[in-house]
C-alpha cells in the first residue's frame, strides 16, 4: 500500500514538473509599399543680395516607393521660380529678375530612424536622408535680358552668361525631410533640400556653382498595408506546485476522523491588451481578451484584477506617455463595468508612464495595458 502511494506521488511530480503553458507572440513583418506626396513652400536663390530678397514661391509633386524598413527611392518634380540680382549705385540701380523651371529628379530615400532605431510600424515620426539627380528647365527669362540691355545702355557690363528660351541644366540636390505619421497610411511633414546647378543658372558669371535652396510642407498618402501582423501561440514550460500526498498509518483505535477543508484559491489569468500608436482605443482584434477578463471575475466570484497601463517610451514625450497610459488602463476598466457589470472594488488601475522597466523588449509591444486577475 505504501509502495503504490509513493509511486502515484512520484507520477505526479514529474507531470507537475513537465506541465506547458500556451503564450501569445505578436511579430510584424514589413510590407514594400508605394506613396505619392505634395508639398507646397518657398525657395530662397543664392544671390549677390541679403537672404529673402530672392525668395520665391515652390511647389513639388512625389511618387515614391520603400523596398524595405530602410530604402526607398522616387520621382520628384518641383516647380515655381527663381530670383536674381545685381546691386549698382544710380544711375544703372539694383537689378532684380526672375524666372520659371520645372526640375525633375530620381532620388534615393534612407529612413535614417529605422536605421538607427530599429524597424518600428508604430513610430510616431521618421526621418529621411535624400539625395538624387536630375534635370532643371529653365524658361521665361525675358526679365534677365531686360535687365542686361539697361546695364549695357547704361554703361555698365551686361549679364556674361545671359540665356534665352529654355534651358536645361544637370541637377543635383541633397537633403532631409521629417514626417509626423497621422495614421497608418496619412502623414504630415516638412522637407529641407539644397540644389546645386552649373554657373549660369542666373544669367551671371559667378566662376563657381549655383544653389537654390527649398523649403515645402505637405502631405503624404500611403497605398496600401506598410506592414503585416501575426500573433502564434508557443508552449513555454510552467513549473507547477509540487503535490505531496501525506501517508496516514492506520492505527488501532477508532478516532473521529476531522475534516479540514482547504480554501482553493482561483488560478491566475493574464491577458495583454494591445492599442495602436498615440491611441487608447480598444481595437476589433484585442476585445476578445477583454471578454475572457470578465469571464473570469464571473466564473471566480472572489477574484479581482489589476489593469497596469504602459506607452512605448521610445516615442512621443513623457507627457503624452504619461496620458496614455492612464487612458489605457481606465479605458478597459470603464469597458469591465459598463459592458460586463465587473463590480469597482474588484478592479485597481495602475500606470507606468515612461518607467525604465518596460515589459516588453519590442517597443511596439509596450503600448498595452497588462490585466491580471487573481
Amino acid at each position: 500500500m505504501k509502495l503504490n502511494k509513493i509511486l502515484l506521488a512520484g507520477a505526479m511530480l514529474f507531470a507537475g514538473a513537465s506541465a506547458m503553458a500556451q503564450e501569445t507572440i505578436t511579430e510584424y513583418s514589413y510590407v514594400p509599399n508605394w506613396y505619392i506626396q505634395g508639398q507646397f513652400g518657398g525657395q530662397e536663390t543664392l544671390g549677390e543680395t541679403s537672404f529673402g530678397h530672392l525668395f520665391n514661391p515652390n511647389a513639388q509633386i512625389t511618387v515614391g516607393t520603400n523596398f524595405n524598413p530602410y530604402i526607398g527611392a522616387r520621382l520628384a518634380v518641383n516647380a515655381w521660380q527663381s530670383k536674381g540680382a545685381l546691386n549698382f549705385q544710380e544711375p544703372v540701380g539694383n537689378q532684380r529678375w526672375k524666372w520659371n523651371y520645372v526640375a525633375p529628379t530620381v532620388d534615393a530615400v534612407v529612413n535614417l530612424t529605422n536605421l538607427i532605431g530599429g524597424y518600428n510600424p508604430y513610430r510616431l515620426v521618421d526621418v529621411d536622408l535624400i539625395a538624387g539627380i536630375g534635370a532643371n528647365i529653365a524658361f521665361n527669362n525675358d526679365e534677365a535680358v531686360a535687365a542686361s540691355k539697361r546695364l549695357a545702355d547704361n554703361g555698365a557690363e551686361p549679364l556674361a552668361l545671359l540665356w534665352d528660351g529654355t534651358k536645361a541644366r544637370f541637377l543635383g540636390q541633397f537633403g532631409l525631410d521629417l514626417n509626423f505619421n497621422v495614421s497608418e497610411h496619412v502623414a504630415v511633414g516638412i522637407e529641407l533640400m539644397a540644389n546645386v546647378l552649373p554657373d549660369g543658372y542666373n544669367s551671371k558669371k559667378a566662376g563657381n556653382a549655383d544653389w537654390y535652396f527649398n523649403g515645402l510642407a505637405g502631405v503624404k498618402y500611403t497605398f496600401g498595408p506598410k506592414y503585416n501582423k501575426t500573433t502564434r501561440t508557443v508552449e513555454v514550460p510552467v513549473q507547477q506546485p509540487q503535490i505531496i500526498e501525506r501517508i496516514v498509518e492506520k492505527v488501532v483505535e477508532q478516532a473521529p476522523v476531522q475534516v479540514v477543508k482547504e480554501e482553493v484559491k482561483p488560478e491566475m489569468l493574464r491577458r495583454d491588451i494591445f492599442f495602436r500608436i498615440n491611441t487608447a482605443t480598444i481595437t476589433k482584434d484585442e476585445m476578445y481578451k477583454v471578454n475572457e477578463v470578465a469571464q473570469f471575475l464571473k466564473d471566480h466570484p472572489n477574484a479581482k484584477v489589476v489593469i497596469t497601463g504602459y506607452a512605448d517610451k521610445g516615442t512621443g514625450t513623457l507627457a503624452i506617455n504619461l496620458r496614455l497610459s492612464k487612458q489605457r488602463a481606465e479605458i478597459v476598466a470603464n469597458t469591465l463595468k459598463k459592458n460586463y457589470a465587473i463590480a469597482a472594488d474588484r478592479i485597481t488601475v495602475k500606470s507606468m508612464g515612461e518607467a525604465e522597466e518596460q515589459p516588453y523588449a519590442d517597443p511596439v509591444d509596450n503600448r498595452v495595458a497588462i490585466c491580471v486577475c487573481e
